[in-house]
């Protein structure tokens, strides 16, 4: 970690664009992060697109912010970050913090609707509704782009490949489920859907990563994830398979 450490020398020239149009949030990033690290920020607003673009020829620089420490350019607010010893992403990077999010709010929700309802938070129906709020978030990760997700899910689910059409039918069958079972309502409809789209993605998932071991991203999360193929996505399969079988057993044995 390149940090200046000589007191006289904390003050950072911050150059970021704020127009009446624009403002850069990259820019505000950068200044907030100067001054967590106890810089005196010289802020700098590019007003303009001439400007700004004034600002870049003259620097050989091809974006803004940019930040200088004493007489060094440190460069964007990813540069910055580096500079300070801080964590970066790739935007290619593989990352469980979608499914993290998801399951987190999920179980919280339905320990919410638990207490709400019975006044305990460890009841059956508490994990009943878990499991179909995971349901429902997932298909809404899905359902912002379907066409993308529908690319992605012909990578690996078996019965996609042989009919194209099932990869946009299965975020909403994934939904239909989810809403009926957080209801507790037609569980006949609903039981059958969530044992079928469930089975079939386990024995895709399980097939693409433990038989053929392909390393691929998981669209169960939508389109644009990130998330490793594997144990989360066999997880979601199997979850729907669990409330395939347990709800209308529920009604049988109850």
């Amino acid at each position: 970690m390149n940090k200046q450490t000589n007191p006289a020398s904390r003050t950072a020239k911050l150059y970021r664009m704020a127009m009446p149009d624009h403002l850069c949030p990259y820019g505000l990033k950068s200044k907030a992060l100067l001054e967590r690290e106890g810089y005196a920020v010289e802020d700098h607003h590019l007003t303009t697109r001439e400007e700004t673009d004034a600002f870049m020829e003259k620097h050989g620089v091809e974006t803004t912010p940019q930040t200088w420490l004493g007489d060094e350019r440190i460069g964007g607010y990813d540069d910055l970050r580096v500079h300070f010893g801080k964590e970066t992403q790739d935007a290619d990077e593989t990352s469980y913090q979608p499914v993290i999010a998801i399951f987190s709010v999920a179980f919280l929700m339905a320990l919410g609707l638990s207490w709400a309802m019975f006044g305990s938070i460890l009841t059956l129906r508490g994990a009943e509704w878990f499991i179909a709020i995971s349901m429902c978030f997932l298909a809404v990760q899905k359902l912002q782009d379907v066409e993308s997700f529908s690319t992605m899910f012909l990578n690996y689910d078996l019965l996609a490949r042989r009919w194209v059409r099932y990869g946009y039918i299965y975020p909403f069958g994934e939904a239909f489920a989810g809403i009926l079972m957080v209801a507790g309502a037609l569980t006949w409809l609903s039981a059958p859907v969530a044992l079928f789209i469930g089975t079939v993605g386990a024995v895709s998932v399980f097939k693409a990563v433990y038989i053929d071991q392909r390393e691929l991203k998981c669209a169960c999360v939508g389109g644009s994830s990130n998330v490793p193929l594997g144990f989360v996505s066999l997880t979601e399969n199997l979850m729907m398979i669990v409330m395939g079988i347990w709800m209308p057993l529920k009604v049988l044995v109850l």
